[in-house]
């Protein structure tokens, strides 16, 4: 139940690589895994864990998707956790990755300023 302690048993064993991308798509690709310990890793404010969750988001294919098309793509992936801090770093990472897979949807991604 403890993803931190799973991930590090997996990577301790040499069934799992130490690399954000390995863990990324190993929660993406998991069967059967836990979607709210998924959500609690990925929430993790460290650095490791936000390169693991922007690995993540990048696992995911939106172009040509409508937004809430991609939306329920994205959130059956994993539960968003409790935390509102956690929530919006991960949807920043969606609303980064939706507009890189959809150019032009929106005049800008509403995270930078506009021109």
């Amino acid at each position: 139940m403890d993803p931190k302690k799973g991930i590090r048993f997996l990577i301790d064993s040499g069934l799992l690589k130490n690399t954000s991308v390995d863990i990324a798509q190993f929660l993406y690709k998991g069967e059967g895994l836990n979607k709210t310990a998924i959500g609690d890793y990925l929430g993790e404010r460290n650095d490791f864990n936000l390169e693991v969750l922007h690995a993540f988001v990048e696992l995911h294919e939106f172009t040509d998707l409508n937004l809430v098309q991609a939306l329920r793509q994205f959130l059956w992936s994993f539960r968003l956790p409790g935390e509102a801090q956690k929530i919006d770093r991960m949807m920043e990472s969606f609303a980064q990755r939706y507009c890189h897979c959809n150019p032009g949807v929106f005049q800008h991604s509403g995270i930078e300023k506009p021109p």
